[in-house]
């Protein structure tokens, strides 16, 4: 599950404890800056059964935690970029570089 509106002070532990109340944790992990090692408020938190998440989302989404109405709900898959019907991924294809009016010319 996604769980958004985090307070910075919240740590994996405290996710995966106040989630247990719904059922038995699998994992909890808060997502950090990977320089600073700040939490980006948000995380993940992984239920052990169909049930468990279902329960989650319905006590804990718009819920309170530490000062905070907290953002939970089912985990969407990361979207991958260039999928689509041209497989280019940018509305009208082609390369990046070749705009203006020195755009090669066929200068070899």
């Amino acid at each position: 599950m996604y769980d958004g509106n985090l307070s910075y002070k919240i740590s994996d532990d405290d996710l995966k404890s106040n989630f247990s109340e719904a059922g038995e944790v699998v994992s909890a992990s808060i997502i950090k800056d990977k320089f600073t090692g700040q939490s980006k408020g948000f995380g993940f938190v992984e239920m052990k059964t169909e049930e468990g998440a279902t329960e989650a989302i319905k006590k804990f989404n718009n819920g309170m935690l530490d000062g905070k109405a907290i953002t939970v709900n089912e985990a969407r898959p990361k979207k991958e970029f260039g999928a689509g019907s041209r497989g280019g991924g940018r509305p009208g294809g082609g390369g990046g570089f070749s705009r203006g009016p020195r755009s090669g010319g066929g200068r070899y």
